[in-house]
């Protein structure tokens, strides 16, 4: 059981779980330390650290980020504190999402003919729409099918989003945070060039649950070739924490607060 899980989610982005009711869900969970990674959203409070509850609460965050060859990945930064350009970005990443999302919705709605009943608002994302599909109950689509035909990457309804250049995400991210670290690097097309870029970081998330026979020793050896810090957590967008997470002992060598 993981003493501590670094990627969580919550209804300020696209998870389903409230804030408030995170330290519940890591008692259940059996973890003591929850990062807080909502996609492109610090969380409202100033604090890198707060205390809730008897669970510490890391402020963190996911950014998308674009590299040179136009790959779109994700950058974990923990113990946030915003700086102005990050907050610039994140400003610039919202407006564009609800332009976004709308575009999405105005879609789908079209396509099959119906009201999904969504209030596009910031935070708002493509899980928001699938969930809205799957409750529908004039759609024989479920959450998955949605993202298999409907709003997944070149499906009829897919909308890119704009993000930062992974130099200028990369900088705000180390200004701002104790931890900048490379998410879930083998979910990437090219998860080699994905680890390329963790040289520049300072650490990779090596515990995620990629499902059976995944192999990670191209992450290990990322970690080992460039001396990288492991984070690691369950990517939880639901009430279920401590899936997959780091032991104590991994956790104190990050220098995060226990």
């Amino acid at each position: 059981m993981p003493f501590a899980d670094l990627h969580v989610h919550t209804t300020r982005s696209d998870g389903s779980l409230e804030l408030e009711a995170i330290p519940e869900a890591a008692h259940r969970g059996g973890v003591e330390i929850v990062a807080v990674t909502d996609h492109d959203r610090a969380q409202p409070f100033d604090e890198p650290v707060v205390e809730r509850d008897g669970v510490t609460l890391i402020h963190g965050i996911e950014l998308r980020v674009e590299t040179n060859g136009g790959q779109r990945i994700d950058l974990l930064g923990y113990g946030l504190e915003p700086s102005a350009d990050l907050e610039a970005i994140l400003d610039d990443i919202q407006t564009n999402r609800i332009e976004r999302g709308r575009a999405i919705v105005d879609c789908v709605e079209s396509r099959l003919e119906l009201d999904l009943g969504v209030t596009v608002a910031s935070g708002f994302g493509r899980p928001h729409i699938a969930r809205a599909i799957d409750a529908h109950p004039d759609t024989e689509n479920g959450y998955q099918d949605a993202f298999d035909h409907l709003i997944g990457s070149d499906c009829p309804c897919y909308v890119p989003r704009d993000v930062p250049s992974f130099e200028r995400g990369r900088a705000a991210l180390t200004e701002s945070s104790r931890l900048v670290s490379l998410a879930h690097p083998l979910r990437y097309r090219d998860p080699e060039r994905a680890l390329e870029l963790a040289a520049d970081l300072d650490a990779v998330e090596l515990q995620y649950p990629y499902g059976r026979d995944v192999d990670t020793s191209p992450v290990e050896r990322t970690i080992e070739r460039y001396d990288l810090l492991t984070t690691g957590g369950s990517d939880a967008h639901d009430e279920h924490l401590g899936v997959d997470g780091l032991s104590r002992r991994t956790y104190e060598r990050l220098g995060l607060p226990t």
